[in-house]
Parts: C-alpha cells; structure tokens; sequence
C-alpha cells in the first residue's frame, strides 16, 4: 500500500472501493510492528479497538452515514485522556493510571469518526525539546535514529514521519507540536489559545498549553483543528467564537505583508543551512509579488527567561497533584505520610520535571515572587503587546522553526543548551497567537528544515491558507 499524503488521497481510494478502513488500519499496524521496537514513537498500540473502529466506520461509509474524518487514523500524544485507556504523561508517576473519562478534544475526533490506533511516546510531562525525559525512553527520529526528533510531541512527530499513522494530537506549551514537526519534516500547527478546549489534557502551564495536530499536509492540519475546536462547557477558558470551516477556505490571497524577524534570521546561533533555506523562501515569496520586510523584535533575548519563569512557576502548581496518595506511582518504602510524598515525588519525577518543579518554586515563593514571577508577567505583556503591534501592520510574521536541525540523542545534556532550543517557538506561545511549522528542504544530512509562521489571534484560516501555498511550492 502506498504512503498517504492527505486525508483526501484516503477518501478517494475509499470511495472508490480500491480501500478499506480495515486495510488501512492493518497497513498502520504493520508499519509500527516493523519500526516502533527501533524509533519508539508508541508506548501503546490498541489494535483490537481500531479494526472494531475501523468496522464500524466501513459500515458508516456504506451507509453514506461517515463522518468528515472516516479514513483518518491517528495516535495521541500520553497526556491526552482517553477513558479506560492508560494515560501516563510518559512518566513513573502515572504508572497504571487510566483514565475515567476522554477529553473534549478527543471525543470530537471519536464523534467525526476517526480511528485511534494508540498513544504516543512524549516528554515527561510534556517537559522538554527532544523526547530524551520519557520515562519510557527516547522515541527516535526515522531520518537518523541516533538523532531525537524533538518535543515534546515527540513520539507523535514520528509517527507521522515514518507512516505509523496519518495524523497525531500533540500539545503545545512552547513549541512542542512545532518543533518536532520541524525536527521530522512534517506540519505542526498550534492554534490560538483557548481555540481548543483544554478538558482532559494533563496540564503543564495553563495559560500556555493548547492541543495541535501533526500532519503531513496542512489540509488536514486545518481539518482536524476545525473538528476540534469550538467552545466547551467542560473548559471556561475556552474561546466562544465560532469555529470557521478551516479545510474549505484554504485559498490564499494573492498578496500579503510579510515580516521576517531580521534578529532571528541572522543570529549567530542559527544553522547557516536553515539561514539559507529561509532566505531562500523569503526571495520566492517576494518573487510571488508579495511585500517582505525585515522587522525589529527588541525583546528576543528576554522570551527564554520570561518562558521558563512562567512556565515552571505554573507547572509547579499544576503538578501538586500527584502525591502518591490517590493514584499513580507510591514509593515502597515510604514509613509515614511525609515519606510518602517525599519519596514518591523523588521517585516518580524525573529529573527534568523535578528541576522545573523546584524551579517553579522558588520563584513562587515569598521573597522572589515580585522579583521573578511578576517581572515575568510583565515582559509577557510586553512581548504580547509587541507581537500583536507587529501582526496589525503584517499579516504574517515568519522566522526558523528552530535554530539548528535535529541533533545527537545525548548532544545537549545541560538544560540551558536544551532551553535555548526553543528560542524561536516560546514567542507564539507568550502571546497566545496561532503558529504553524511547514517543512521547506532539509540540509545536506538529509535533516528535515521547518519554516514557522505566526498570524493574528484566531486568523487562523489565513494562516492555513498561506501554509498550505508555501507546501505546495516546496512539494512543486
């Protein structure tokens, strides 16, 4: 069976009766048994379920009763709740936890008739920028498996990438569905926060955390957040807006404003390769006869800290919860209730989360709280303030997904150098606005280069539409 690009290319196969949705899902279940004991990508497959799943949507087809996703089967990043399904946050902590209940985001996809064919390997926690803190190991980037695919969406990037699926939902704190997206050589689109209901995602940081897809076409990037997105009475955060019909507006406008960010294309940390396919695609874009500019963005060198600051600060909050009492991981040789926690929090975290919790911590606590987590908020503002400026005089902002290609696994083993990796992702982030990553050539390793574009809050269809044009460009 060949390799499926789109959704689209299943449901012409489907409706003309040359494909079944039982083939498809044993064409994906042979794929993960051949390559996942080497990349890793799922911690979980659940095959009986997806030919039930797949049965029952080939009979919806017949009827002429399917849903807009019948034919897309998908895995799902470890920190989305799937009721009765084990959901561990790829960490000790949660082991043998399942979950009572699946998440709005989830639901939605079930409803439209998607097949879900497992979960997926990702950071602890969706804490990192390479899939190296998994409890459950590194997942392993199919170009080179010696190299990480990012995260922390990692396991689901390579999913993708090697055909273990067609689609996967990851989340979205600082760039971990864009990343890796990048890091593989497929799209990763994090839409506005608050587009897609939060209800039944493990929290990492609250008012930056957002669930996105991992596909290999934008058309079904733009898709499946349609399907998803939409208010929730489960989530008061959120948004009330309608949801546009994203996969029928996918028709660009002949001409936009475009601002680079001048810092980030000529920084000193960015990989000459990515700086020449970034010129590169700047120099298309103005041959397309759209207006490219260079832009300042003064406050490049503040998003690192501010995003650690806030991020942890949050995480430290959201991961009180887990305390060995009511579920999940509980140390053996606990003596007493201290102990307990003590030793079931040292135990069941990584070191990863742990250095982000006590992080988070510190700079809650009385004597910092004004000198760090309040200062933070207030260079948020100003890099929301800023971005939203510039997104007003141009209708999009584009720079490098990331700064280097994927690396060695192992390669960065200090935080700081890990950190900076998401030195391009956390600006979408810290302002709330949409973010897509598209691949555009790979260097001469053969490692795939993401180009990210961000747009205004909730102009989403805009950005799809321009993302799939860049796409097509680069596939022609």
């Amino acid at each position: 069976m060949k390799r499926f690009q789109s959704l689209s290319e299943v449901r012409s196969e489907l409706t003309a009766g040359t494909l079944s949705c039982r083939q498809l899902v044993e064409y994906y279940l042979g794929n993960i048994e051949r390559q996942n004991r080497t990349l890793n990508a799922f911690l979980e497959v659940w095959p009986d379920e997806a030919r039930a799943q797949a049965d029952a949507v080939d009979a919806k087809l017949a009827a002429g009763t399917a849903g807009p996703l019948a034919g897309m089967v998908i895995g799902i990043k470890d920190v989305l709740a799937y009721a009765g399904h084990s959901l561990q946050s790829s960490s000790l902590m949660l082991d043998g936890f399942k979950s009572l209940y699946t998440g709005t985001a989830v639901q939605r996809l079930l409803d439209a008739d998607a097949i879900i064919i497992g979960r997926q390997n990702c950071d602890e926690f969706a804490m990192g920028g390479s899939n190296e803190t998994s409890y459950f190991g590194p997942a392993r980037n199919a170009v080179d498996p010696s190299r990480v695919p990012g995260g922390s969406s990692g396991g689901s990037a390579v999913a993708v990438q090697s055909d273990m699926c067609l689609a996967s939902i990851g989340s979205d704190t600082g760039g971990s569905v864009r990343q890796p997206a990048a890091f593989c050589g497929v799209v990763g689109f994090k839409p506005t926060y608050s587009r897609i209901s939060r209800y039944g995602l493990v929290a990492f940081a609250s008012s930056f955390d957002q669930i996105g897809p991992i596909t290999r076409s934008v058309a079904d990037a733009a898709l499946l957040v349609e399907i998803m997105a939409g208010a929730d009475g489960m989530d008061s955060t959120a948004s009330q807006r309608e949801v546009p019909a994203y996969s029928q507006q996918l028709t660009p406008a002949a001409h936009y404003r475009i601002g680079y960010i001048a810092d980030a294309v000529n920084s000193e940390g960015l990989n000459p390769e990515i700086k020449v396919a970034m010129e590169t695609q700047l120099d298309l874009l103005r041959g397309q006869g759209h207006v490219v500019e260079a832009v300042d963005f003064p406050y490049l060198d503040f998003m690192i800290p501010t995003y650690y600051i806030l991020t942890t600060a949050e995480a430290s909050s959201n991961l009180g919860r887990f305390d060995g009492v009511k579920y999940g991981y509980r140390a053996p040789d606990a003596t007493d209730l201290e102990s307990l926690y003590k030793k079931s929090r040292a135990q069941g975290f990584g070191a990863e989360v742990q250095r982000r919790i006590l992080l988070g911590t510190f700079v809650l606590s009385a004597n910092y709280y004004d000198a760090y987590y309040t200062k933070a908020q207030r260079v948020r503002r100003l890099i929301k303030d800023k971005t939203d400026e510039l997104l007003r005089q141009y209708d999009f902002l584009v720079l490098p997904t990331t700064p280097t290609t994927a690396f060695k696994i192992g390669e960065k083993l200090d935080p700081v150098s890990m950190y900076l990796a998401d030195i391009f992702t956390v600006q979408a982030s810290l302002a709330g606005v949409p973010a897509i990553s598209v691949p555009v050539g790979e260097d001469a390793a053969g490692l795939p280069i993401g180009l990210q574009i961000m747009a205004g809050s909730f102009r989403e269809a805009e950005l799809l539409a321009f993302a799939s044009a860049i796409t097509e460009e680069v596939v022609a």
